[in-house]
């Protein structure tokens, strides 16, 4: 990705972050989880975070929430720097999204993980 996609990615995944994340959407995430190649199964712990946080299992708080909310909606948008219809590059900005989102969260990633694994000791 280059220096104008970073830029226009960065620019719609702010203005995803104000975004409500419905149902349906969450459904389309889990879709598209698939073709994030390395990084599916960090999309897929967000998606089940945000879960936990509906349904008040595990409270995230709010700057994170906006973070892991940006993230998830610029992947399901048909609208990012790179259109997911061309094949290949399209992903790598959704890629990237990701990454830098899991940076950004990476002490509540560690905690909702303790939560996990302290959920299936039961």
């Amino acid at each position: 990705m280059n220096e104008k996609q970073k830029k226009d990615a960065k620019e719609k995944f702010k203005q995803y972050q104000n975004v409500t994340l419905t149902p349906e959407d969450m459904e389309k995430a889990q879709i598209k989880a698939d073709k994030l190649g390395d990084q599916m199964n960090n999309f897929k712990l967000l998606l089940e975070m945000v879960k936990d946080h509906w349904n008040g299992n595990f409270k995230i708080n709010a700057a994170s929430f906006t973070i892991i909310i940006g993230a998830i909606v610029y992947v399901i948008s048909p609208l990012d720097a790179i259109p997911d219809m061309i094949p290949v590059l399209g992903w790598i900005d959704d890629v990237s999204i990701l990454a830098f989102a899991m940076t950004k969260i990476q002490s509540v990633l560690n905690e909702y993980r303790v939560y996990k694994e302290k959920g299936n000791l039961k």
